[in-house]
């Protein structure tokens, strides 16, 4: 019994149909679908060529993957055939590329506006000797045809230079060889390798004054980077120019050799080989030799003027026009002379008139025209300074300037002007410059900008130095004359004018000029006018430090501490002491001569002692105790060892019973008649010392110290005072005595 199941479902029915139906393929049925395949495949292959040409597109728009094709190209020419008409093309792209060298050199207004010239020229001289090969190719191989055998170009030139006459054409060849190669090409080689040289030559020359200039503080770290990167870029493009100068010297031999070649060869491969007689050989291959070498050498002439354009542009500014004109227009006298000779030569007899007589006018016009404009220039000028100057109203200056003072000031009487800007010796500026490197290497203290200002209600020879407008040293000097001082303190045996040292209070002499070798060889010491001033202001300034650390001074080296060192004023201020404290205490050491130039164990000695004390007088005692290396080393003499002058042990005594406590401020309150048996003592033992050449430091101990200062700098400042903890423990010191 069989069981036969019918699907009621009629989609069931259908997609059984259709499976049915697809396993059975017609011929029409394989047609279509192979015809659809093929146009699928088709699509395909066309869309894969559209996106090959859309990368093709997008690299060639890039600058460097268009210049590494173009090198390539150049490079390629050089080993495979060309098509004249390629080759067309390409003399062409050369006449163009020369010409675009050349604008662009009369326009550029620096030479380093131009700095890929050196490479541009290789790429110009790679250009036409891989034109000149691949014409030179086709001048051999089909030469026998006809003069357009390498193109239409060549044809052209050969035809329009030689006028059916090859012996023109060649002569006309060699002498633009001749012009390039002995003219042009070695005039700017020779401007550019002796540019290179010059260049290189004054290169630390010019490093050093940009130095100056930074250190000096006429120009900012900012401006001195771009200096120094603009003189690095002068002198690589100046010795760039000398290696490129040599290209064109050897495109130039290259391409006489070239057309040399060529015509031999020329006239073998002819006679020789395609059956032409000499004629006719002659004829063809040099009207096509010529014409290949005046289209080489056209382009060549071009760049190598362009590089003549150039070098010749190194000491002129602004484009090239700008400085021509403006230069051979600048002396209307020398264009009236040149019309003057024009027409003398239009009157002589033979001398054609005509042209003569125009120049002469086209001169003799501009010369007045530019005459005329000027005084037009010079009137208008004044008219417009007159009129501004009458219609701004007068501008009264503000009452606030007259509280602004001078921190430092040097006034100079009428006669002493000369030495500012003297061109015998060094002049004043430059050692007042060289004095605050000074200060800044030796004490840490950068000294204010000094004012210099003339003074007539002083005599012609006299100067005075003041601080805060107040005088803190007056002199005279002799300009034109020597100060001679004996450091012996022998008398001074040479004709002059005895004087004495406006510094320091020595004997000393002027003397005249002549006599300065004279007083070296006996030994005495010479110093100029100059150097008398400097010195003075020197001690001056060192007189006066303390008074002029300013607290925005203070800050600023605050700020100007490097990284490291951050943090410790951070912990510093405000926390335990203030700005105006730390400048106390700065000033405190400065008033003493002490450098405050390592600023960072004078905080680190701060941090330590605010600690302890807040009192700035015990602060400082701390900090110098901490700088003992230092000031035990700036006063060891010349044998090695510090001499010393120690106080009794009856007078520490005596000041340590005197001291008197007010809360946290202690001071001396000792009898005037003990004060001055100090002073008597004090000044027998150092001036018994300094009568046998000794200045001795003298030695308290650390409670005495300041006190014992404050003493001694009123009758003898220039002695100096230190602590027994002010001494470091590996210094040698040997004892003079005992006050």
């Amino acid at each position: 019994m069989t069981d036969t199941t019918q699907s009621s479902d009629p989609a069931s029915a259908t997609g059984d149909a259709s499976a049915g139906a697809s396993n059975i393929a017609t011929p029409d049925t394989k047609a279509a679908v192979e015809g659809m395949t093929e146009a699928g495949g088709g699509e395909t292959a066309a869309t894969a060529s559209g996106e090959a040409m859309k990368r093709f597109a997008v690299m060639v728009r890039r600058p460097d993957i268009g210049l590494a094709l173009g090198i390539v190209a150049i490079l390629v020419m050089l080993i495979l055939p060309m098509p004249s008409w390629l080759l067309d093309a390409g003399l062409a792209i050369s006449i163009t590329f020369s010409v675009l060298v050349l604008m662009t050199s009369l326009f550029i207004r620096t030479p380093l506006e131009f700095s890929s010239f050196p490479t541009i020229l290789l790429i110009a001289t790679m250009l036409r000797l891989s034109l000149n090969l691949a014409s030179t190719r086709l001048i051999l191989a089909d030469g026998h045809n006809g003069p357009n055998a390498a193109g239409q170009v060549i044809q052209a030139f050969g035809n329009f230079v030689m006028g059916g006459n090859f012996v023109i054409g060649i002569i006309v060849f060699i002498i633009l060889v001749l012009v390039n190669f002995i003219v042009i090409t070695k005039g700017s080689g020779r401007i550019a390798e002796v540019a290179a040289r010059f260049s290189l030559d004054a290169l630390p020359g010019k490093q050093m004054a940009i130095d100056a200039d930074l250190s000096a503080g006429l120009i900012t770290e900012d401006n001195a980077r771009e200096r120094r990167k603009k003189l690095e870029e002068e002198s690589s493009f100046f010795g760039a120019m000398d290696g490129a100068a040599k290209f064109v010297r050897g495109d130039a031999i290259a391409g006489l050799l070239i057309t040399f070649i060529n015509i031999i060869a020329g006239m073998i491969i002819g006679v020789g080989q395609q059956g032409l007689t000499m004629g006719q050989a002659a004829e063809t291959y040099t009207l096509l030799t010529v014409g290949d070498g005046l289209v080489s050498q056209i382009p060549a002439i071009i760049v190598s003027t362009a590089a003549g354009m150039v070098v010749t542009k190194a000491g002129v500014s602004g484009s090239t026009e700008k400085a021509v004109f403006g230069q051979l227009s600048g002396y209307p006298a020398a264009l009236g002379i040149c019309s003057f000779l024009l027409v003398s030569l239009a009157l002589l007899p033979g001398i054609p008139m005509l042209p003569f007589l125009a120049l002469a006018g086209a001169t003799g016009g501009g010369a007045w025209a530019i005459t005329k404009r000027r005084k037009n220039e010079v009137s208008e000028g004044e008219a417009a300074v007159a009129a501004e100057a009458a219609a701004a109203p007068a501008v009264e200056e503000p009452i606030s300037t007259a509280l602004q003072i001078d921190q430092i000031r040097l006034e100079l009487g009428y006669g002493l002007l000369a030495m500012i800007n003297s061109e015998k010796g060094q002049r004043l500026t430059d050692q007042i410059r060289a004095l605050r490197r000074q200060l800044a290497t030796e004490m840490g203290f950068i000294l204010p900008a000094v004012r210099i200002q003339d003074n007539m209600q002083l005599g012609p020879t006299t100067y005075v130095v003041r601080v805060k407008e107040i005088e803190a040293g007056r002199g005279e000097v002799r300009p034109n004359m020597l100060l001679v001082m004996d450091p012996r303190g022998d008398a001074i045996t040479l004709p002059g004018e005895e004087t004495v040292e406006p510094t320091f209070g020595l004997p000393a002499m002027w003397v005249s000029e002549p006599n300065k070798e004279e007083a070296l060889f006996r030994g005495y010491t010479v110093v100029d006018p100059p150097t008398v001033i400097t010195t003075h202001l020197t001690e001056s300034v060192k007189d006066n430090m303390a008074e002029m650390l300013s607290y925005a001074e203070t800050q600023r080296l605050l700020d100007e501490l490097d990284k490291d060192h951050q943090k410790l004023v951070a912990d510093l201020v405000p926390n335990l002491i203030t700005v105006g404290g730390i400048q106390r205490v700065l000033q405190n050491l400065l008033a003493e001569r002490a450098s405050i130039r390592d600023l960072a164990t004078i905080l680190e000695a701060i941090n330590e002692a605010c600690a302890a004390t807040r009192n700035v007088a015990m602060i400082t005692e701390h900090v110098r105790s901490r700088l003992s290396r230092q000031l035990s080393d700036a006063y060891i003499n010349e044998e090695g060892y510090l001499p010393i002058v120690t106080l009794s042990p009856e007078w520490e005594q005596a000041f340590a019973d005197s001291l008197a406590t007010d809360g946290d401020e202690v001071h001396l309150a000792m009898a005037p008649s003990r004060l001055q048996d100090f002073i008597t003592a004090v000044r027998a033992e150092f001036d018994k010392h300094a009568m046998s050449g000794e200045s001795p430091v003298f030695l308290t101990s650390p409670t005495v110290r300041p006190y014992a200062r404050s003493l001694i700098e009123r009758f003898r400042p220039q002695t100096t005072v230190l602590s027994q903890n002010e001494i470091h423990p590996k210094v040698r010191i040997r004892t003079l005595g005992m006050v």
